[in-house]
């Protein structure tokens, strides 16, 4: 492994260039930004509101089909694998294309799609019964349309806001995230509750109409700096492999994505909360709901804190300091029997969280080139991917093994040993200060 090369030269857009002069290191202050943030709010919304019905229809149809609550689950397991596989297989791919076409105009054909699929589910939905395979199909056309939404509009950020807002720019995309997880599975269950499965998807398309309107008025032209010619398949393949090995030597970036699979693959909690809730410390599905709010409420108020007072000096130790963090959390949520400690320890975990995504995907976006940003932030967001549902197969395995309890305590102790290893072998990434 490699330091990083020196950063990359400013972004020539002449829109950004004109917001960065007049507005400085606030992005708010940007037009184009607000649009681009309400889209992600109301796109990740539309996200979790159809993630949480889809769910609940195929469950429904299993379940009045005869399957038992094994199978049921085993059904529902099949919408997100169906939409992680074209992520798998699309996502570089995509990045490539993000680094050689206009990203903007890749983002909002990619909400025009997920717009479309959510128009099926509700034409699916206003038709009755239908076969299971009919909502896996559509589910897999969705991860097709994310596949290609989430290295383009990673990569359009800087190109909007310019490197000097990037930093609060990255935390007020997180908060919309977390705006989308937090009150996304709610709104869904009160929908489907109150007023239906057709509601919840009606509401769902409408929130899709929303974000593609907002991407489509923003002004800022997403053609890549440096954007290369289109070639033939032989070019476009050599272009992967000029990102990944941009990546491999890459101390601060290659550092930064690898120490988040490694630590989400042993510390994720997201399984562990249901088995403590009922099982550990018997608080019930209410309980169950505040521990999965606690986490996201904990990252919510931290992004509040963050978009206010930004991190901007020692940026590599507050990102090792926050995922040493994290891992004194799980080890706590591991041995308490305290019901209300195990929420606090939660809430702890999502701020620091909060903290090193932040840090991590401001590093990476300021050390890549922008002719490089669609394919970097591809690998980056096919990693996150892959340590979701790799690391709840990896703690469904430690728990079988170890019992629950073991197996939070073995994540916490691996997510500590994780970041004395990476800041070891990293140093680069260990003493990369200014985040500006």
């Amino acid at each position: 492994m490699t330091d990083a090369p020196d950063a990359p030269e400013p972004i020539t857009k002449p829109v950004a260039e004109a917001a960065l002069a007049a507005h400085g290191t606030n992005p708010w202050r940007i037009p184009d930004f607000r649009y681009l943030w309400v889209t992600r709010v109301a796109a990740g919304l539309a996200i979790q509101i159809q993630s949480t019905t889809v769910i609940w229809q195929v469950l429904d149809l299993a379940r009045v089909g005869g399957a038992t609550v094994r199978e049921a689950a085993l059904y529902a397991g099949a919408v997100g694998l169906v939409q992680f596989i074209p992520l798998l297989i699309l996502t570089l791919p995509a990045g490539e294309m993000a680094d050689r076409r206009d990203r903007r105009r890749t983002v909002a054909f990619s909400v025009a799609g997920e717009l479309t699929c959510a128009v099926l589910f509700l034409i699916l939905a206003l038709l009755g019964a239908v076969p299971l395979w009919a909502l896996l199909a559509v589910a897999a056309l969705f991860g097709v349309s994310r596949a290609f939404l989430a290295p383009a509009s990673q990569a359009y950020l800087p190109m909007v806001v310019g490197r000097a807002a990037l930093p609060r720019a990255i935390v007020a995309q997180a908060l919309a995230f977390q705006v989308g997880a937090i009150a996304g599975p709610a709104a869904g269950g009160l929908l489907i509750g109150r007023f239906g499965i057709n509601v919840a998807y009606g509401v769902s398309a409408a929130l899709f109409v929303i974000a593609l309107i907002c991407i489509l008025l923003v002004k800022t032209s997403g053609k890549p700096a440096n954007a290369r010619e289109g070639g033939d398949l032989r070019d476009r393949i050599t272009a992967v492999g000029e990102g990944l090995s941009y990546i491999w030597k890459t101390g601060v970036v290659i550092g930064a994505i690898s120490l988040d699979l490694v630590v989400v693959l042993l510390a994720g909690m997201a399984l562990l909360i249901p088995v403590f809730a009922r099982d550990i410390l018997h608080v019930g599905s209410e309980g169950f709901g505040l521990f999965r709010a606690s986490f996201g409420v904990g990252a919510f108020l931290m992004g509040l804190y963050l978009a206010r007072f930004p991190i901007v000096r020692r940026g590599g130790i507050w990102m090792f300091g926050a995922v040493a963090v994290f891992g004194v959390c799980t080890l706590v949520f591991g041995v308490s029997r305290i019901a209300w400690v195990s929420g606090v320890a939660l809430a702890i975990a999502g701020a620091a969280d909060m903290i090193s995504v932040n840090i991590r995907q401001t590093l990476i976006q300021l050390a890549t080139p922008d002719e490089m940003r669609g394919r970097v932030s591809s690998v980056s967001m096919l990693f996150i991917g892959a340590s979701n549902e790799l690391g709840d197969a990896f703690t469904g395995l430690m728990a079988r093994i170890l019992g629950p309890v073991g197996a939070a305590v073995f994540g916490g102790v691996g997510a500590l040993a994780a970041t004395g290893a990476w800041a070891k072998m990293f140093p680069s990434l260990r003493k990369a200060d200014r985040l500006e």
